[in-house]
């Protein structure tokens, strides 16, 4: 229980559905679903279209989607891989004869084949209830007659003006005299509401082909992309079999490579040697330990973690006992290894939501743009494009090197929590690369530490990324100078790591705990 002393929040309880959003007019918007009718895939879909207009640095339809979804009665999860593709023209050496050593943020190079919409039409058609068009009408009137811009979102917004102030469409649609729009300040996107409206009366090919498909492939070409009408047509998101580990009686699930899931489960696995709670949750042990972990499981990422359908990922022997304990034998409680630094690039825009309906179907869902307004470039027609190309390597013979029609290795990944074949909490953890050790740290609050899910969501993070240890203002000084003795390079850091959410179901009573990270303007809301 929470000393109520202190400032913070208590965890959301409900017997019927749970929504947990990154903002209250998305988490509202799943709420209502489910009230009418609909599941928790129908709520999940709404509730996401509604973050694509209210959280525009953060996500879009422009963007990539994965999810994860747990029918009631312990059927087998769902795992849904909607990350979209580079161009079919898109060969490694047409860069390297441009004499280009990554891919360059802020242009249509970094611009992959969004996989959102038809993500959230394969699971609309296949597991949810209600009729599509219904699921984007509260995201159509809010783009269209305009929403309230929250703090945090306003902050995030205000970073990005100058990228937004590079392109024609983006300074026009998403600034307000050259400048973000303020806290509290109403703003619209017609030219996106138009756009969703078309989408909602035709459906995924209203997005993939026709008149928006058309406008963002000129678009994207007269910024010499190489993008055609055919790789948009050609756009499907994957049915994917989730990979798992177990850890403390629990088994936790991911979705599999391109995803960095992997990375998540590879730190558990490393973590599950260790005893985390004969130390205190914010001690120099504990948090040395988690660093440890991440180092070494975020190396295995950079090396091994690409598109399975183009590169061969060993993913059955990076989860094996054996290999954990090879890792876990290189971390001395006495010291900080020396490790060399991921040169992937850093962002920390995502949305994640999760959703449990009265039935008790649980679905884990995760929407983004990548960087902060993707690429930075927007369509004529309200598009934000996402930025997931920058992600490939350029190097010959690199499992993640770019290639024809090829997923990137990704950063977003939900999380689900099963127990004798239960699902007992979907969850997320949001924050770009930080997201695997984010879900670890969640984890370990929960089930080491015996957190309820919103003391866990709210607990202070560190996070070792860039050859530093970058803590929270929540670390306490104690803390980070037990690290620096160890060896670390310790920064507290200005921006906080992620944000989160999860909805705790108990198997035994049926109630879902819900919470949600104060990182965000987002809530928790249940009904009944």
């Amino acid at each position: 229980m929470r000393n109520f002393h202190f400032p913070g929040r208590s965890p959301v309880y409900g017997t019927q559905g749970m929504a947990a959003t990154s903002h209250p007019l998305a988490t509202l918007t799943a709420v209502e679903i489910l009230r009418s009718g609909g599941n928790a895939v129908d709520a999940a879909i709404a509730a996401s279209a509604v973050l694509c207009v209210v959280e525009p640095q953060s996500t879009g339809i422009g963007g990539d989607c994965f999810a994860l979804y747990a029918p009631a009665g312990g059927e087998a999860v769902i795992a849904l891989n909607g990350s979209g593709k580079a161009p079919a023209a898109a060969e490694l050496a047409w860069y390297q004869a441009k004499d280009m050593t990554e891919i360059p943020l802020n242009t249509a190079h970094a611009v992959t084949i969004p996989g959102a919409i038809d993500a959230w039409s394969q699971l609309s058609g296949d597991y949810g209830r209600l009729a599509w068009r219904k699921l984007l009408q509260p995201a159509i009137r809010l783009a269209e007659q305009g929403y309230p811009v929250y703090p945090r979102v306003a902050y995030d917004w205000a970073l990005h003006s100058e990228k937004l102030r590079q392109d024609e469409n983006a300074a026009r649609m998403l600034l307000i005299q050259g400048r973000a729009p303020r806290s509290g300040e109403l703003h619209r996107q017609p030219e996106l509401a138009a756009t969703l409206r078309t989408i909602a009366n035709q459906g995924r090919d209203g997005f993939y082909e026709g008149a928006i498909a058309a406008d963002m492939v000129d678009y994207l070409r007269q910024r010499g992309g190489l993008h055609t009408l055919e790789d948009f047509a050609r756009t499907h998101g994957d049915y994917v079999t989730p990979i798992s580990t177990s850890y403390r009686g629990y088994e936790v699930l991911e979705c599999p490579p391109n995803g960095q899931g992997l990375t998540a489960l590879v730190m558990l696995n490393i973590l599950s040697g260790f005893d985390l709670s004969q130390y205190e949750p914010l001690s120099t042990e504990r948090l040395h330990l988690e660093a440890e972990a991440a180092r070494l499981a975020y190396a295995v990422r950079d090396r091994a973690i690409a598109d399975p359908a183009q590169a061969e990922i060993p993913v059955e022997e990076l989860l094996s006992d054996d290999y954990a304990q090879q890792l876990r034998a290189k971390i001395h409680l006495d010291r900080a290894q020396p490790l060399s630094k991921s040169d992937f690039p850093t962002h920390a825009d995502t949305i994640y939501l999760c959703v449990v309906d009265a039935d008790g179907d649980a679905i884990s869902f995760i929407n983004s743009t990548f960087h902060g307004f993707g690429s930075g470039l927007v369509s004529p027609t309200g598009v934000v494009l996402q930025s997931r190309g920058s992600g490939f390597r350029l190097e010959a013979g690199h499992p993640n090197a770019i290639a024809p029609g090829k997923r990137p290795l990704h950063t977003i990944i939900p999380g689900m929590l099963r127990q004798k074949g239960q699902a007992v909490m979907p969850f997320g953890v949001m924050g770009g690369n930080y997201q695997p050790a984010g879900q670890v740290h969640l984890l370990t609050n929960l089930l080491d530490y015996g957190m309820d899910v919103q003391t866990a969501l709210d607990h202070p993070r560190a996070f070792y990324y860039d050859n530093r240890c970058q803590l929270e203002q929540g670390i306490p000084q104690a803390a980070a100078e037990g690290l620096t003795a160890l060896g670390y390079q310790v920064q507290y850091i200005s921006h906080p790591h992620g944000g989160g959410q999860a909805i705790w179901i108990d198997q035994q009573t049926g109630m879902r705990v819900g919470g949600s990270d104060p990182r965000k303007d987002g809530c928790a809301l249940g009904d009944g």
